[in-house]
């Protein structure tokens, strides 16, 4: 649907664009404008830039980019009439979405119905004869009625139909249901359940809508653990399990786990503010969702192997959205669940204790290295030193690194000047290195090699910039769109996605409409193109906005086409070369 082009004009003159992403990044001022660290990717040093003037944003390091309302598309998975809602609810605008506003608004509403309907199904499945097996597996791990209730566990019947056919009874029809993941067509054509014989577990987003569930089998299924796949309503990688109760507790910090247990486990022996990923490694976007209600994360995953390593990648990835790290070792058990199992009645204030004494994410990676090895053995302790030098090399607090040096010479009985100078040597490496990779990444970029939306700019570099440059000037001066137009076609773009711009730009004029990222995203561009055409319109300098720059351009996008004109006459016989002469006399 598309909404009054006055509509979203007044509602954008009202709002700040740097005061609502003030609310996700910490911005600081650069000139005219404002620069602070992507929400949606993890990086060190700010390349995130926000451009008042415009009302646009765009990410240097991502590509992301837009305007307030992708912004908050991207930020809250909204769609797009929930985005324009949410903003005109700030600013005292009247705005309603009504059941035939939009149909993929109105197939995300069903699908939360669905989603719901399905949870009660389960949990009530869960409470009869057949859902024994659930029930007791429950039971052998301690939980209680109320926390089951609480969290609204259930059983999915194994029959393979039960909940297909209580949907369809209840009046969903087919497809929705397929939509929602819940069920899928074989090849016969019959509809089957996805989740049979397995434990269920309701993933519920913060406004209280299920949108997914996680499935633990109750047989010898492989994999043991599966997920509700992408939908309309749930991404795996932008959500987290029982963030909906760890919010509602009000603290400044969140236990991370590995598992579902763990945090049902953990919330009945008291601890309100757990949460969990959803069955693969730590994404960058759950990692900004964390970043966004609290400081602090007390990482506490598995002991075994594959936990260790997944813990120290979450360390990175909290550290570099700027979140506080404490790591929590789990003795004599494998994960929180099965710690609280070990010591039963005891297992909260044990469990609590290991909180206070968790380490921070430098005494945690010194602590698993000089695990590895004898200090006793000369030769293992000048590889533990030199592993311990790497792990300070990464830690930008020098404070902080001589503390811990200090630390290592007493451990290994050598002088606190030598593994400084053990650092040092390992910083000026890395910093030599990091400027190589940053040196071809500019390099890339320069040549388009890293240009996906626009793949073919690499190939026509000289007539891609023309392009970009020409489509700059009339979003930043669409007063003169009308009259660009009159001598130019856009079928003279020699690239693809600069032609579809352009083709795009010509029917917003054409229509009498503005030209701004708004009404641009609603010609169908994905949020990557989206950022694509917002760095080409921000990239526009007034020096260059002159109507003899734009006839340069189109010169050079002239030159470039029969340079293209000329390639491909020198492949083709000489009679076709001798009439296309011809044609060019006529």
């Amino acid at each position: 649907m598309r909404l009054s082009e006055d509509f979203i004009t007044e509602l954008k003159s009202r709002l700040d664009i740097s005061e609502i992403i003030g609310e996700y990044v910490d911005l600081k001022q650069k000139g005219k404008n404002l620069m602070g660290l992507c929400p949606f990717h993890s990086e060190r040093t700010p390349s995130f830039c926000v451009y008042p003037s415009n009302g646009s944003f765009y990410c240097f390091g991502c590509g992301a980019g837009g305007d307030v309302i992708t912004f908050l598309r991207l930020m809250e998975h909204y769609d797009y009439l929930e985005a324009v809602k949410n903003l005109s609810e700030r600013c005292g605008m009247d705005f309603e979405i009504s059941e035939e506003d939009n149909e993929i608004h109105n197939k995300k509403i069903l699908i939360y119905k669905i989603n719901r309907d399905a949870a009660k199904f389960f949990h009530n499945s869960l409470l009869k004869d057949y859902g024994k097996c659930a029930l007791e597996y429950l039971k052998k791990r301690n939980i209680s009625l109320k926390t089951l209730k609480h969290f609204g566990l259930g059983y999915s019947p194994s029959t393979g139909y039960a909940l297909v056919d209580y949907l369809k009874k209840i009046g969903y029809n087919s497809e929705d249901i397929i939509l929602s993941d819940l069920t899928f067509k074989t090849r016969n054509g019959k509809e089957v359940d996805r989740f049979r014989n397995r434990l269920m577990f309701p993933i519920i987003d913060i406004k209280g809508n299920v949108i997914a569930f996680g499935a633990r089998t109750m047989g010898k299924d492989v994999p043991k653990y599966i997920n509700t796949s992408d939908t309309l309503v749930f991404k795996k990688s932008s959500n987290l399990f029982s963030l909906n109760f760890a919010k509602k507790s009000g603290k400044n910090e969140f236990i991370l786990t590995e598992g579902y247990m763990d945090v049902i486990s953990l919330y009945q022996a008291g601890f309100d503010n757990v949460v969990a990923g959803l069955g693969t490694a730590l994404t960058v976007n759950q990692v900004k969702l964390l970043a966004r209600n609290v400081d602090k994360v007390i990482v506490s995953y598995d002991s075994d192997i594959p936990g260790k390593k997944a813990a120290n990648k979450a360390i990175e990835m909290l550290k570099d959205n700027g979140l506080e790290v404490k790591i929590l070792s789990i003795p004599k058990a494998k994960d929180p669940d099965e710690f609280l199992q070990i010591y039963g009645k005891d297992g909260a204030v044990k469990f609590k204790n290991l909180i206070e004494n968790s380490k921070n994410d430098i005494e945690y990676k010194l602590f698993n290295e000089k695990s590895n090895y004898d200090l006793i053995s000369s030769n293992d302790k000048v590889k533990y030193i030199t592993a311990a030098c790497e792990i300070l090399a990464k830690c930008k607090n020098s404070v902080e690194r001589e503390i811990y040096a200090i630390k290592i010479s007493e451990e290994a009985n050598i002088s606190k000047d030598s593994v400084m100078l053990q650092i040092n040597k390992i910083i000026k490496k890395n910093l030599k290195e990091s400027k190589k990779i940053e040196f071809k990444d500019v390099q890339k970029t320069t040549s388009a090699l890293n240009d996906n939306i626009n793949p073919e700019k690499r190939n026509h570099l000289r007539a891609a910039i023309a392009e970009e440059s020409l489509i700059s000037y009339i979003i930043n001066n669409p007063d003169v769109a009308n009259t660009i137009f009159k001598s130019f076609s856009p079928e003279n773009m020699i690239t693809g996605f600069n032609r579809r711009v352009a083709e795009v730009l010509k029917d917003i004029v054409d229509n009498g409409k503005l030209i701004d990222i708004d009404t641009i995203s609603q010609y169908g561009f994905s949020f990557e193109e989206i950022g694509k055409i917002t760095r080409i319109m921000c990239s526009y300098k007034p020096s260059f906005g002159t109507l003899n720059s734009v006839n340069e351009y189109l010169k050079i996008i002239e030159e470039e086409n029969k340079k293209i004109i000329l390639k491909d006459i020198s492949k083709v016989s000489e009679k076709e070369v001798m009439d296309y002469i011809k044609n060019l006399k006529k």
